[in-house]
């Protein structure tokens, strides 16, 4: 059973909305964003453990869940960025469920901002944690945080084969059709690496290009 297994000492909240969050993440994305979905969870709740920070398990449980749903092929003529596109579908989601005004801001929020680096910590627990979990999982961030002993449990259940080159893949082609979207990000990186031609927007070309004179 997907909801209420418990690995490094944390277990998946087996509420409801959490199940029915894992049902349709688990029935329209691919098996990467699923089980990095999961480990976000439990990385960025050993990273809560560790920085002594008391957060809703469910909603931290959301906001990972839905954090790349905005990668889905459905999303992408949207001319958003798929961050948002992500928490806007948690927030229907969340809305439908009848969950309240304040906790679907604390979600929308981590999943908006959880590729934007140096803002998310210093929000509320659950924003940062997301970010916490997807800077562990994709980044490496904070590795030996978690014990190794941790660390396989979670990867034992949710693996990680060849991820590294998958979640780039993954990322390139959920943001290469709307390109523009990467402005000011660090998905820009992605499109530089992986896609011929490309050329990042230049802060600087926008200022000096703009319609003022001085």
């Amino acid at each position: 059973m997907s909801n209420g297994q418990t690995a490094a000492g944390v277990t998946v909240p087996d509420t409801k909305v959490a199940r029915d969050a894992t049902d349709l993440v688990r029935d329209t994305t691919t098996d990467l964003i699923y089980h990095h979905s999961r480990r976000v969870f439990w990385f960025g709740s050993l990273q809560g453990r560790n920085r002594g920070l008391s957060f809703d398990p469910e909603l931290l449980y959301l906001g990972a869940m839905f954090h790349d749903l905005g990668l889905n092929e459905r999303f992408r003529t949207s001319g958003r960025r798929f961050e948002v596109d992500g928490a806007d579908e948690a927030r229907r989601f969340l809305q439908s469920h009848g969950v309240p005004e304040d906790s679907i801001r604390r979600v929308w929020t981590a999943i908006a901002l959880h590729t934007t680096p140096g803002i998310p910590q210093f929000m509320e627990p659950e924003i940062a944690l997301v970010t916490a979990g997807v800077e562990y999982d994709v980044l490496g961030i904070g590795y030996h945080d978690v014990s190794d002993a941790d660390r396989a449990a979670i990867v034992a259940l949710h693996p990680r084969p060849d991820f590294k080159h998958s979640i780039l893949r993954a990322f390139t082609e959920g943001i290469a059709p709307k390109p523009e979207t990467t402005f000011g990000n660090v998905k820009a990186d992605v499109l530089e690496r992986f896609v011929p031609g490309y050329e990042r927007t230049s802060f600087v070309d926008i200022i000096e290009n703009s319609d003022w004179t001085e």
